[in-house]
C-alpha cells in the first residue's frame, strides 16, 4: 500500500514537471522558431519577461522525481539509468546549457554573444524534452528491465521517438498558451494573435502525432496501449482531450482567462493516464511496484518527508505561480514598454 502511494507521488511529480517545466521548454521552442534578430525581437522579449520570475523553480519537480525514484524504488532507478544513461546525460547537458544560455544572453552586450547564448537556450529547449520523452517512451515500450544493457534501441524505438515528439508538441502547446495570456497581460495585442496561432498549430501537431502513435503503441507497447484504451486510463485520456479542445475553443473565441488551467489539465491528465496504464508495473512488463519498492521503513520516512515538503514548500510555490501569472513579480519599466512597441507605434 505504501509503495503504491509513493509511486503515485512520483507520477504527480512528473505531471507537475511536465506542466511547469513543459511551459518553459515551450517558451524556448518558440524562441527558437521566432526567426532572425529583428523579426524575433518582440516574441523573444515576451519570452524573457514571461520566464524570468519562475524558470529556475520548475526544475525542483525534476529533482523531486529523481529523489523519489532513487529512494523509493532503487531497483527501477538503477535499471533506468543503466539502460538510458545516454539520453539522460544528453538531457542533463541540455538543462545546463539551457539555463546558462537564458541567464547570460540578456546581460551580454555583444550581438554575437547574445546569439550564441540564445541559440544554446533555444536548441536545448527542443532537445531536452525530446530526450526526456524518449526515456519515458522506452520505459512504456518495455525496453528497460533489470540488467538491460545500454543500447540505442532502448530509446530510439518507434514509441520512444513518437513520445519524444509528442513531448515537444505538448510543451510547445503549453508555452504558446501561456505566452498568449502573458502578451495580453503586458498589453502587446499583436503578440496575442501571434502566439494564439502557434498554440493552435501545436495542438494540431499533438492530434496528428497521437493518431500516428495509436498503431505504433499497439504493436510496440501493448501493455500500455491496453491500459490507455480501457478503464481509468481511457477515462483520463478522454478528459485530457476535452480539456485540450476546451483550450482551443477558448483561444478561438479570444477568452484567455481559463486557457492556462485547461491546457495544464490536459497535460496533467495525460500523465495520469500513463500512470494508470502502466499499473501494476513500473517497468512494463518486468518489474512491478511491489518488486521495485525499497525497504518499508524507507518508504515510511519518504512519505513523511514528502508530507513535510508539501506543507513547507507547497504554499510558497502556489504563491509564486499565482504572483507570476498576475504579473506582480516583475513590473514593466518605461524602457520595457518602449522596447515592446511595434515599429511605427506612437506614444
Amino acid at each position: 500500500m505504501m509503495a503504491d502511494f509513493i509511486a503515485w507521488v512520483m507520477v504527480l511529480a512528473i505531471a507537475a514537471y511536465a506542466c511547469g517545466g513543459g511551459t518553459d521548454y515551450g517558451a524556448g521552442f518558440w524562441d527558437l522558431m521566432a526567426g532572425g534578430a529583428e523579426r524575433g525581437k518582440r516574441p523573444r522579449w515576451l519570452v524573457d519577461h514571461a520566464m524570468a520570475p519562475v524558470w529556475e523553480v520548475n526544475n525542483v519537480w525534476l529533482i523531486f522525481v529523481f529523489i523519489v525514484m532513487w529512494t523509493g524504488f532503487p531497483t527501477m532507478f538503477q535499471a533506468v539509468f543503466e539502460a538510458m544513461w545516454l539520453p539522460l546525460a544528453l538531457a542533463a547537458v541540455g538543462l545546463v546549457l539551457r539555463g546558462a544560455g537564458f541567464a547570460l544572453r540578456k546581460p551580454s552586450r555583444r550581438l554575437a554573444q547574445r546569439r550564441i547564448y540564445g541559440a544554446a537556450f533555444a536548441i536545448s529547449s527542443l532537445l531536452t524534452p525530446f530526450f526526456l520523452g524518449a526515456v519515458l517512451g522506452g520505459i512504456a515500450a518495455g525496453q528497460v528491465a533489470v540488467g538491460t544493457p545500454a543500447s540505442a534501441d532502448a530509446w530510439s524505438n518507434p514509441t520512444s521517438v513518437l513520445t519524444g515528439l509528442l513531448t515537444i508538441a505538448a510543451t510547445a502547446f503549453l508555452g504558446a498558451v501561456f505566452l498568449c495570456a502573458d502578451a495580453r497581460r503586458f498589453g502587446t495585442e499583436d503578440l496575442v494573435g501571434y502566439f494564439r496561432l502557434r498554440a493552435l498549430l501545436a495542438f494540431a501537431a499533438i492530434v496528428v502525432l497521437a493518431l500516428v502513435a495509436l498503431p505504433v503503441t499497439h504493436d510496440d507497447a501493448r501493455h500500455v496501449w491496453e491500459g490507455l484504451t480501457g478503464g481509468l486510463g481511457l477515462l483520463m485520456i478522454v478528459l485530457a482531450a476535452v480539456c485540450g479542445l476546451a483550450t482551443v475553443l477558448l483561444l478561438v473565441r479570444g477568452s484567455y482567462g481559463w486557457t492556462r488551467y485547461t491546457s495544464v489539465a490536459s497535460v496533467a491528465l495525460t500523465v495520469g493516464a500513463w500512470g494508470f496504464a502502466q499499473r501494476p508495473y513500473l517497468l512494463p512488463t518486468s518489474l512491478t511496484v511491489a518488486e521495485a519498492a525499497g525497504a518499508p521503513h524507507t518508504l515510511r520516512w519518504l512519505a513523511i518527508v514528502t508530507g513535510i515538503a508539501i506543507v513547507l514548500v507547497g504554499p510558497a510555490l502556489v504563491l509564486l505561480y499565482r504572483l507570476d501569472t498576475q504579473g506582480e513579480l516583475e513590473p514593466l519599466t518605461d524602457a520595457d514598454t518602449l522596447a515592446a512597441r511595434a515599429p511605427g507605434d506612437h506614444l
